[in-house]
C-alpha cells in the first residue's frame, strides 16, 4: 500500500458497503477454489476475529478464512479480500491509541511475517518476540521472516 499515513484505515475498516456478500461460484472457480459458495466478508469481521487471538498465541490467514466461511455457512472465503482486509485492520489498529487489535499475531499460512503490516517486518518481529516467539529468516537474496515452530502456538476460532 502507498501513502498509508494519509489514509483513514479505521473508516475503511468500518465501511461494510454491501458486505457480507455470498457468491455462487461457477464450475471453473469451484474447481480452482474447492467449493460452490464463497463469502466476501466485511473488514470489521476480520478485526473481530483477530482480537480473539490471545497474547502468546497465533493464527494464520487460512484459519481466518476457514472461521469466516464457517460463520457465514459457505464453502470458502474470498482469499483476495481476506488479505486486503487483514492489512486494513492492521493499519487501522496502528492508527488507534485505544482498542488495539493484535494484528501482529496473524501470520501468512506458512508462518511468514507480513511485510505489508505497519513498519514492515520490524514492528511485527519485535512484538512477536516480546510475546516469546522466535523469529527466523530464510533465503539469501529475498529474505523472508517466519515464526519458528509457529504451529505449536496456533489457536482455532
Amino acid at each position: 500500500m502507498a501513502n498509508e499515513d494519509k489514509k483513514d484505515f479505521n473508516a475503511k475498516m468500518n465501511n461494510s458497503k454491501d458486505m457480507p456478500k455470498i457468491v455462487e461460484l461457477d464450475n471453473e472457480a469451484s474447481k480452482k477454489w474447492g467449493g460452490k459458495t464463497m463469502v466476501i466478508a466485511p473488514p470489521i469481521d476480520y478485526d473481530e476475529l483477530m482480537k480473539k487471538v490471545p497474547k502468546g498465541k497465533l493464527i494464520t490467514i487460512d484459519a481466518l478464512r476457514k472461521a469466516m466461511a464457517k460463520k457465514y455457512k459457505t464453502d470458502i472465503t474470498c482469499p483476495l479480500t481476506c488479505g486486503i482486509f487483514v492489512n486494513i485492520c492492521a493499519w487501522a489498529s496502528y492508527q488507534r491509541d485505544k482498542n488495539i487489535t493484535p494484528y501482529w499475531r496473524t501470520l501468512k499460512s506458512d508462518g511468514e511475517l507480513n511485510v505489508k503490516y505497519p513498519e514492515a517486518i520490524e514492528l511485527q518481529k519485535r512484538l512477536l518476540e516480546e510475546e516469546g516467539h522466535t523469529i527466523i529468516s530464510k533465503g539469501t537474496k529475498n529474505i523472508k521472516y517466519y515464526v519458528k515452530d509457529f504451529e505449536k502456538s496456533l489457536i482455532e476460532l
